[in-house]
């Protein structure tokens, strides 16, 4: 398994090709080569390919099966996977995608359940219907798309594993401060980030482009989008409180005009729905880099989301 590799390590063994792009030595002549990302259930590493030819670059993409054979190397104090020999996986091999297809560890089927569960018991008709409406719009998608292309929750079915998760902190958090309008907080966690499958292109749980209204619009001014839809399609004025509370729920989720947010958090629901957002997004991705981490490795690597901290795994 990639979590288990050390510098050394000669390998022969199956892997998804989750990323691969030609690119060109700086040498003279320039020769082109791949820069590849192998992929398993414990993680990913990045590869090298060197001197692809016109048939290897006719060969091998992204989201397939492939055999390879290399050695591990350390590149910038990280670990590097130097490919000899690589192959599509064949019939014969015995080895099928979802063998190494990271997921939620939840069924993602069970996870659309309990957000279908949650919309319904919002009592507040207005924020219901304004929910469902939306949730409708993305149905389709959300049993098996990632929640981030990287930062966290990045596997199939991480976007509604995210949401869970936020609900279950959102319930405790409504309970301990009873001035948060539990209403306003199940809506912020289900639409804060129900148009990522509009923003980002993904397959099996792995994203690999954003879309044209992801880069020009982004999700959160797409989910805003939505939510003015549905007030018109449900026949609510624009300028209803509500609307306007779900809207910049959705807007000040990120906080800062630097992540995403036109607007910081102003209502008491949707600070409690930033934080809320934060903490489980940076717990998961913590979480996720720890158990793609040899237990014999102390140090974990940066996580790009507590400021490129590593995490020190104490030995007790």
């Amino acid at each position: 398994m990639i979590k288990n590799m050390v510098v050394g390590d000669e390998i022969i063994n199956y892997f998804l090709l989750k990323e691969a792009e030609v690119k060109q030595t700086r040498t003279t002549p320039a020769k082109d080569y791949f820069d590849m990302v192998l992929s398993d259930q414990s993680g990913d590493i990045p590869a090298k390919f060197w001197d692809a030819t016109q048939t290897d670059k006719e060969t091998f993409f992204p989201r397939q099966l492939v055999k390879v054979k290399g050695i591990v190397q350390s590149y910038n104090d990280r670990l590097q996977f130097k490919i000899e020999k690589i192959r599509l996986v064949n019939e014969e091999d015995g080895v099928q995608l979802t063998d190494f297809i990271r997921a939620a560890p939840v069924p993602a089927e069970q996870l659309v359940e309990t957000i279908k569960r949650v919309t319904a018991s919002i009592e507040h008709d207005t924020v219901r219907r304004i929910v469902e409406f939306c949730v409708a719009k993305t149905e389709d998608k959300l049993p098996h798309y990632p929640a981030a292309k990287s930062n966290h929750h990045a596997y199939f079915g991480g976007l509604v594993y995210h949401m869970n998760r936020m609900l279950e902190l959102g319930e405790f958090i409504c309970k301990q401060r009873p001035y948060l309008r539990p209403d306003l907080v199940k809506a912020g966690i289900i639409l804060h980030d129900i148009a990522k499958p509009e923003e980002m292109i993904a397959e099996l749980g792995i994203v690999s482009d954003y879309s044209v209204s992801g880069k020009l619009l982004g999700h959160l001014a797409i989910a805003y989008g939505w939510i003015t839809e549905a007030a018109i399609h449900l026949h609510i004025p624009l300028t209803d409180e509500i609307v306007i509370a779900l809207q910049h729920l959705v807007l000040s989720h990120h906080n800062l005009g630097e992540w995403g947010s036109p607007v910081q958090p102003q209502l008491p629901e949707a600070v409690a729905l930033h934080y809320i957002d934060q903490l489980d997004a940076k717990l998961q991705a913590v979480e996720d880099v720890l158990a793609t981490t040899p237990e014999t490795e102390p140090w974990t690597k940066p996580i790009r989301v507590i400021e490129n901290k590593p995490i020190y795994r104490m030995n007790w």
